[in-house]
């Protein structure tokens, strides 16, 4: 979808204490190497300007007052790509993470890291270590980066860690539910999304979130990654409010503690 009809002077449009904002907004951010191609540009200058719209988005979610930021950027299937933009994108990762860590801390932003983060060199793991430990006791913004992430990846590791626990008769498999499921995950204490957006004119998710999205809106739009900017996130937020989430239920009614 685009926002081309959206009219900003439309009240049920309007941010305020009416309406529901999300409080977890994920986003698989799409379309870097398309917009460096689009311009004649090396593949690494579209990553480069993606890294300039996550400030962007981190700023708008903060305005907004989002509680959970999480945004999939390096996924286990990257690992396919050349040898050449893998270390293109680590590279990044590196510098992102050296020189924004204190101005994430300053904002009140606390980062976490989820997926299988062994497989990026010890370096980088020390950075992902030194990053979480900065900003372990901020609470202004969660800002989850999935990196090495995979959704079934992550239920496979689920599945394998309450197997271990069963055998090991520390639970009972009748006690085995889709909360108990949830305590096995990467990030147990991070609700699930609300709110799932894709840019760059993809409608897929990509093994993004894949158990933790089952009642998330989704949101594609066509504007390329490296193109997002705060009007961009505040648009996808005037679409969020004008759906109703039902949670399986009729028009009307309403689930507590979803």
């Amino acid at each position: 979808m685009t926002f081309s009809s959206l009219d900003p002077s439309d009240e049920c449009l309007k941010l305020s204490s009416q309406n529901t904002l999300p409080r977890h907004v994920a986003i698989i951010m799409d379309g870097n190497s398309r917009w460096a191609e689009a311009k004649s540009l090396p593949r690494v200058a579209g990553h480069k300007e993606g890294a300039q719209a996550v400030k962007r988005c981190i700023q708008g979610a903060i305005r907004n007052d989002i509680q959970w930021l999480t945004l999939y950027a390096f996924s286990s299937e990257n690992w396919r790509r050349t040898p050449e933009e893998v270390a293109d994108l680590t590279a990044l990762l590196r510098f992102y993470l050296k020189f924004e860590a204190r101005k994430l801390h300053k904002e009140g932003v606390r980062v976490r890291i989820i997926g299988d983060s062994k497989r990026f060199d010890p370096k980088l793991q020390k950075q992902f270590d030194e990053i979480e430990a900065l900003t372990k006791n901020n609470t202004r913004l969660i800002l989850t980066l999935a990196l090495s992430y995979g959704g079934r990846g992550e239920i496979i590791q689920a599945v394998q860690r309450i197997v271990q626990d069963v055998q090991a008769q520390q639970i009972d498999p009748e006690q085995i539910t889709e909360d108990l499921f949830s305590n096995y995950l990467f990030a147990p204490d991070v609700p699930d999304p609300d709110l799932i957006v894709r840019t760059s004119g993809e409608s897929r998710l990509s093994n993004f979130l894949l158990w933790q999205s089952a009642y998330a809106e989704l949101i594609f739009v066509e504007t390329l990654w490296p193109d997002f900017n705060e009007d961009h996130f505040n648009d996808i937020l005037s679409v969020y409010i004008r759906r109703e989430r039902r949670f399986g239920t009729r028009p009307g009614l309403k689930i507590s503690d979803k």
